[in-house]
Parts: C-alpha cells; sequence; structure tokens
C-alpha cells in the first residue's frame, strides 16, 4: 500500500504497511548506521549532461525511488512509458528547475547532520520500539512538491523543501508563514513526525473531536521530543522563542479560553482548522497566537499524562489511544 504525506497535511494519517519492497539493487541500509542516499546527485548529473549511467542508475538501481518520483510526486507518467527519460530531463531543464538543482547542491554538498540526526532518533526509537524497521532514506528535489514522501519501506527528502526560510525562489510560490518551517534543521524532526504519524495513524470515528486531534498530533512532537533531546515541546515544533515564550505565560489563559467557547469538543471543521493547521497566526487573547496552538496544547497535556505515568514507556503512549481517558487521568493544570 502507497503512502504519500505532505509537510503541509498535518491532521491525516494513515495506516503505513511495510510491504518489504524492492527498491533495486543498492539500496540495502544497514539498521545500525544510516546514510541517505543522495539520489538529488543522481538526478541532477543526469539531467545537466544526459548521462547515459545516471539514467541506468535511476531507472535500475533505484527503480522505486524514480517511480514515486515520476508517478507519485511530479506526475508526468508512468515508468514504462517509451520516452518517459526524456520526459523527465525535459522537465527539470526548466530554468528555475536547473536553478534549484545547483542550488540544493551547493546547499547540500553532504547531509551529516541530518544522518546524525536520524541516527540519534532511530537508535532511540528501537529501543523504545524494538519492531520498528528504519526506513531506506534518500534525499530528491521534489519541485516544490512533497517535503517528506512516505511510500512502503523508503523514506525520501525533498532537499528543495529546506533551502532555508529567505531562499529566494521561495517567494515565487509560498507565503512567508509557509517559509518558516521551509529549513535544514527541520528535515530530521519532520521525518520521525511523518513517520510515526504513519505508524500509529489517528483512530477516527464518529465522535472524533478537537481534543482528540489535539492530544494524538501533541503525542506524536512529545515523542519526537524525547527522541531527538528538545528541551521542550515548543522547540520541537519549530517555534521561534517568542512563541514558545508566549505559550508558556498564556498556557492556563489559552486552555481556558478553548474551554469557555465550548471547543475541546468540537467537530466543526472550521474550529478545528483554527486550532491545528499552519496559518501566519492565530487571533486569541487579544494577541497573535502561533499557529498549531492546538499541537502545542496536546502536547502539554501529554506530558502532564506522562508525568502521572511514570512507569509508562514511549511504545504503550504511541498505542495508546483513548485520549479522554488521558485527559481525565492527566490532572492538566488541575493545579
Amino acid at each position: 500500500m502507497k503512502l504519500r504525506i505532505s509537510l503541509l497535511i498535518i491532521l491525516i494519517s494513515m495506516l503505513f504497511a511495510s510491504c518489504g519492497i524492492s527498491t533495486g539493487k543498492g539500496t540495502e541500509q544497514k539498521e545500525e548506521e544510516i546514510s541517505v542516499l543522495r539520489y538529488d546527485k543522481l538526478l541532477s548529473e543526469y539531467v545537466r549532461s544526459n548521462s547515459f549511467s545516471a539514467m541506468q542508475k535511476l531507472t535500475m538501481d533505484y527503480r522505486m525511488p524514480t517511480k514515486i518520483l515520476i508517478e507519485d510526486v511530479l506526475s508526468i507518467g508512468t515508468v514504462k512509458d517509451d520516452t518517459i527519460s526524456q520526459r523527465l530531463q525535459k522537465f527539470y531543464s526548466d530554468t528555475t528547475l536547473v536553478r534549484l538543482l545547483s542550488d540544493v547542491e551547493a546547499k547540500y554538498p553532504n547531509l551529516d547532520e541530518v544522518e546524525k540526526g536520524l541516527n540519534k532518533g532511530f537508535r532511540k526509537l528501537k529501543k523504545e520500539v524494538p519492531d520498528t524497521k528504519v526506513p531506506f532514506i534518500y534525499s530528491q528535489v521534489s519541485a516544490f512538491n512533497e517535503s517528506i514522501i512516505l511510500v512502503d519501506s523508503l523514506l525520501g527528502i525533498s532537499l528543495d523543501k529546506y533551502m532555508g526560510e529567505d531562499y529566494p525562489l521561495y517567494k515565487r510560490f509560498y507565503y512567508d508563514y509557509q517559509c518558516r518551517s521551509m529549513r535544514p534543521e527541520r528535515i530530521v524532526p519532520d521525518c520521525f513526525a511523518f513517520y510515526l504519524l504513519s505508524r500509529y495513524g489517528m483512530n477516527y470515528h464518529e465522535g472524533t473531536c478537537l481534543i482528540d486531534l489535539m492530544m494524538h498530533s501533541g503525542k506524536i512532537n512529545y515523542v519526537v521530543q524525547n527522541l531527538l533531546g528538545y528541551s521542550d515541546i515548543g522547540e520541537a515544533m519549530g517555534y521561534s522563542k517568542e512563541e514558545n515564550d508566549w505559550c508558556k505565560e498564556n498556557e492556563k489563559e489559552i486552555w481556558n479560553y478553548i474551554c469557555t467557547n465550548d471547543h475541546l469538543h468540537a467537530r466543526d471543521p472550521m474550529v478545528i482548522r483554527y486550532y491545528m493547521k499552519p496559518a501566519p497566526a492565530v487571533d486569541m487573547l487579544g494577541a497573535q497566537a502561533p499557529a498549531l496552538i492546538g499541537t502545542w496544547m496536546g502536547a502539554r497535556i501529554i506530558a502532564s499524562y506522562m508525568k502521572k505515568h511514570k512507569d509508562m514507556k514511549l511504545k504503550d503512549l504511541l498505542e495508546f489511544t483513548d485520549y479522554h481517558v488521558m485527559l481525565s487521568e492527566s490532572n492538566y493544570l488541575a493545579s
């Protein structure tokens, strides 16, 4: 079963099936040490020089990443098309994309820091959840499409979506608030957030409401915080110091705002969007609260719950989905 996850869609979590597919020779990654395949460099070589050897590697050695790129990310045809290689090269020969390929290579001569973070996180995750299967991880240039790609046992990182919030080309396609999350330091936490979302999907049911979504998204981010050693949830989510400080200072008032407006059990999509979707900011308490404030609050409730259940392992937390019970047992802001 295939699964594509866009970074902008934070509420959708699907069942992740590790199907053990073959990606072609050369793609067997040692679980004890993660090394990100620089698929983006191979693609760039093919686009620049029309290299037969580069295309052969794309279609033979790394056929699944190539299939995913052509059919799912770019949607320019199928790998079985007789002219697909020429179509792929023509697509990336666009002036903007030629520059993008070059800028990505200059920005990321290596992925040492990314690999360091991935190894740190997966080592801890495998200790906490022994049946964790480390996906085959590669980097690509998606032409500003998906940020993180999850398909079966593969995880693709679109480096062109992490060029830094001031990257000139972003100004043509994105709002400023969207660019804020497109920083190199967000690669590793994004990989883990969406990997975990794919494995531990939201259990939607007829009564699913805001608190369920807050706590599920908060739980995922709480686990990411613990895997990567962030000091608090705001840092794990990529909040600025000012945003994080505002949330901490107004935590009780935010909670009261949610409760007094009877939003806790709301199922109205507009209410859910207000708390859970990316946005420039959220008007709240006479100020501008940071977007995704629902996720931040959900993570704080999870943290309170875990303080009351010190023996609970991350594996058990990930598998526990009765958020109404968790809320009642958390004693959140009870004092």
